[in-house]
């Protein structure tokens, strides 16, 4: 593809929740940045901040109210109810989309690089569609986190699903992308399944990831553990063929225990094996109660999905 001419509009879209600790210092280095790439001629004068207020409980929203009257390069969009992360981001991206050529999007807390958004732009003006951010490193990463990211991005690729290394949601989506991802209608959102499925010229940007610049993660464990899940189930059927694999393994094993126990039977060896049966009991049981489970859990999604309720609502938006 040709190489896209400069001076597009570029829109920043930022989701917040309860991050009036750090938005003070966000707004500054982003204003401060785009101003410097306007002044370049890498972006139109009319690129945009946009903060998405995921129902914050704090003051969040007052202070995005206030930045807007105080800077015309800042909007705000605040959502009627807490709706997570990903949905925020999805409202983001979709309520800008008809007013910009390409939207980066990237988190609050000052984790992701700044400077890296120069090297975004510069690639969707090579003619790339989309652009991942991968992180270069972990060093900021407890060994903990930076294990079960690993194993959870190895996993993800192993069930099948299309991801990008090391890729969280620091990305740039052309206004064509975003178009397209709009065709997505899945109430389950994984977004970092969901955009490499558009297709189109890609490319990768790596930077180094920062210590949170102030407050407190928004991602604990248990909210870490139900976001990997949703990703697995809501893009690979391979966890329900692994049950269904297993129970014919079991299957094939309950069968030879079967002819082995009527062969001891009729040799007159009778003495009963009461650890052989606990075991089976708690090992069948434990299965069945697992395959249960699994499958409750594509259930579960099916029904949500039916419903076809709105992922997100926007109460107000700031232009």
């Amino acid at each position: 593809m040709a190489e896209q001419e400069r001076g597009r509009v570029l829109y920043l879209v930022i989701p917040c929740y309860n991050e009036e600790e750090v938005l003070p210092e966000t707004s500054k280095r982003l204003t401060a940045k785009l101003g410097a790439m306007i002044e370049m001629g890498l972006i139109s004068q009319d690129s945009k901040i946009v903060f998405v207020n995921d129902g914050s409980k704090d003051h969040t929203w007052q202070l995005i109210r206030q930045y807007h009257e105080e800077n015309p390069m800042i909007q705000g969009i605040n959502l009627s109810r807490n709706k997570g992360h990903q949905s925020a981001l999805l409202a983001g991206l979709m309520t800008v989309k008809e007013y910009c050529d390409m939207a980066i999007s990237m988190d609050a807390d000052l984790q992701d690089d700044v400077d890296a958004i120069e090297q975004f732009v510069e690639k969707y003006y090579e003619g790339c569609e989309v652009v991942y951010g991968v992180r270069s490193e972990r060093k900021t990463d407890s060994f903990f986190k930076r294990a079960s990211a690993q194993s959870f991005y190895k996993l993800m690729l192993h069930m099948g699903v299309e991801i990008v290394y090391n890729h969280a949601d620091y990305r740039l989506m052309s206004r064509r992308a975003l178009d397209e991802m709009e065709g997505f209608k899945e109430v389950n959102l994984f977004l970092r399944g969901i955009v490499p499925l558009i297709g189109f010229q890609s490319g990768v940007v790596t930077y180094e990831r920062h210590e949170r610049f102030a407050g407190e993660s928004k991602y604990p464990l248990k909210k870490m553990l139900n976001f990997a899940f949703d990703g697995i189930t809501s893009f690979s059927v391979k966890p329900i063929r692994m049950v269904t694999t297993l129970g014919i393994i079991i299957f094939a094993i309950s069968i030879l225990m079967l002819i082995y126990f009527l062969i001891t039977w009729c040799i007159g060896w009778t003495v009963p094996g009461w650890t052989s049966i606990v075991v089976s009991v708690w090992a069948i049981g434990g299965l069945q109660l697992l395959a249960i489970g699994i499958i409750g859990e594509y259930i579960g999604k099916i029904y949500m999905e039916t419903k076809a309720r709105p992922k997100f609502i926007v109460q107000e938006y700031l232009k």
